[in-house]
């Protein structure tokens, strides 16, 4: 999500600084961009020249001190309140007062997170669909603490990227995965319950409701981990049995099988 991201602003003429845990992972997200854009190229989307253009643009470190001139920031760590909270706390004495800070997260409380920030008033939400590059919609969530500047300011960079925000207040999920992951979840159970094969449940939502992929393999895409994540939290919240994970679910996670990005999940990859 962070290089999907990174690309959409590199591509808009922004500088980008990517920062993560080690060098590896640095390393991981030049070699993504180098070979989406070089896939662009090859489509004629972009020209050779548009494409040293983005990945000049593009740098990485394992510090966060070089984040300390960015005027936005947007996490995208996992969905766990401590790391997330480190990231803000080391932030707050990183960059500038008037930077905002954008967290991606779909499941975790935006406003608990301004709360614990030592500038409350510019943290907000700004969810990124998967793959960001390719999804049209952005969710730019408020807390009761964030000032309105901030939310305009972050529509507006938005549209300039092409893509189509919507405005929302704080709730576990937010409107597109909390209306989405209920469903989600209610197919691993089918699944688990054996009332129908995986290729049956996933064909029924494509060639029945006319959705575009069937939701294990949609679970597989997310990451079946990231998906118990997102709906503890929401059953956390809402108490809500519509969103208590199907124990197949913790299963899988607990495997180590949480998709594509393990190469097997509900179904098998060639590779990850």
């Amino acid at each position: 999500m962070g290089t999907g991201i990174a690309e959409i602003l590199a591509r808009a003429g922004r500088e980008v600084i990517g920062v993560d845990i080690n060098e590896s992972a640095c390393r991981r997200a030049v070699t993504a961009l180098e070979v989406a854009t070089a896939r662009a190229v090859h489509r004629e989307r972009i020209t050779e020249r548009e494409r040293a253009g983005i990945l000049d643009r593009f740098r990485v470190s394992t510090d966060l001190r070089t984040a300390s001139d960015a005027e936005l920031v947007i996490e995208v760590v996992p969905e766990d309140y401590d790391t997330k909270h480190e990231v803000f706390a080391a932030l707050d004495t990183v960059v500038s007062p008037s930077a905002i800070i954008a967290t991606g997260t779909n499941a975790l409380s935006v406003t608990r997170l301004a709360a614990e920030s030592a500038h409350p008033e510019r943290v907000l939400g700004l969810h990124f669909f998967n793959p960001a590059p390719a999804m049209k919609l952005v969710e730019i969530v408020s807390s009761v603490l964030t000032s309105p500047a901030a939310i305009e300011a972050v529509t507006a960079l938005a549209r300039d990227l092409g893509k189509e925000p919507v405005a929302l207040g704080d709730r576990p999920g937010f409107v597109a995965d909390g209306l989405l992951f209920g469903y989600l979840n209610q197919a691993a159970a089918m699944y688990e319950a054996k009332y129908a094969a995986r290729e049956d449940i996933d064909a029924a939502m494509r060639l029945g409701c006319g959705l575009p992929m069937g939701p294990l393999a949609l679970l597989d895409l997310i990451g079946i981990d990231t998906a118990r994540t997102v709906l503890e939290a929401m059953y956390t919240a809402s108490g809500d049995r519509l969103h208590a994970p199907a124990p197949i679910l913790g299963q899988l996670s607990e495997a180590g099988l949480t998709g594509r990005k393990a190469g097997r999940g509900f179904y098998t990859y060639e590779a990850p």
